[in-house]
């Protein structure tokens, strides 16, 4: 079942007196549990795309349709809920609440929803990220206290506190170095086989492309190459 599609999607931006043309007629599907590397040179539009399908961007043409559900025409109100029931998000800058330690920056995501969650169901949800992204005698240290690739565990277990059915990861490894990024590689490949979360990556990183399961590669904002391997 494909619980991403895009059909024909272009996103075209101003610059200046000028229109940069990032994505050209794009169209793909990825199913669920997918573990994909969305590659491609910098300018290639894999941003573009992570940005579309996570509903902070919308596109100039086309669709882009997120669990059957169209996001063209969506209202504010029913973007950000779809957004935070839908997705979670790793970025390569981590984007750690500096003040808040490692346990409440996992929470603060939900905190942020409308659903409530038992303070019981909560902590013990909360408690199980922590230690399934090996943090349990950092729980109370803040970012500053970190090493990059601790951040970057921090950030994991935050885009899975909502349980959500996709990640979208914008060049998780980037500032890590390759042993570190390697361990983090791991730990979302083992939460993909685990949980059956969908993981989207855009990526230069060769480790994450030779470890996907569903690999597309982009050139000046098309498609040159896709490819499916066998789980």
């Amino acid at each position: 079942m494909a619980i991403v599609q895009l059909e024909d999607v272009h996103k075209k931006y101003p610059l200046g007196k000028t229109e940069v043309h990032a994505v050209r007629g794009v169209s793909f599907e990825i199913q669920r549990g997918d573990f994909i590397s969305i590659a491609g040179p910098s300018g290639s539009g894999k941003s573009t795309i992570l940005n579309l399908i996570g509903c902070i961007d919308v596109p100039t043409d086309g669709r882009v349709v997120l669990n059957d559900t169209d996001t063209k025409g969506l209202k504010d109100k029913e973007i950000t809920s779809l957004r935070h029931r839908f997705i979670g998000f790793i970025f390569q800058s981590f984007n750690l609440v500096p003040v808040l330690n490692v346990y409440e920056n996992i929470e603060f995501p939900l905190l942020l929803g409308r659903e409530k969650v038992k303070v019981k169901e909560k902590k013990e949800w909360i408690d199980y990220l922590i230690d399934e992204v090996g943090l349990s005698q950092w729980r109370n240290h803040r970012p500053n206290e970190l090493s990059g690739g601790q951040r970057q565990r921090v950030a994991i277990a935050r885009a899975l506190v909502t349980k959500p059915q996709v990640v979208l990861a914008d060049e998780p490894t980037a500032n890590l170095d390759s042993a570190t990024g390697e361990a983090i590689i791991g730990l979302m490949k083992k939460v993909n086989r685990d949980q059956e979360t969908t993981f989207i990556f855009s990526t230069h990183d060769a480790t994450i492309v030779d470890i996907a399961d569903h690999i597309i590669r982009l050139q000046d904002g098309k498609i040159v190459h896709e490819e499916r391997k066998e789980r």
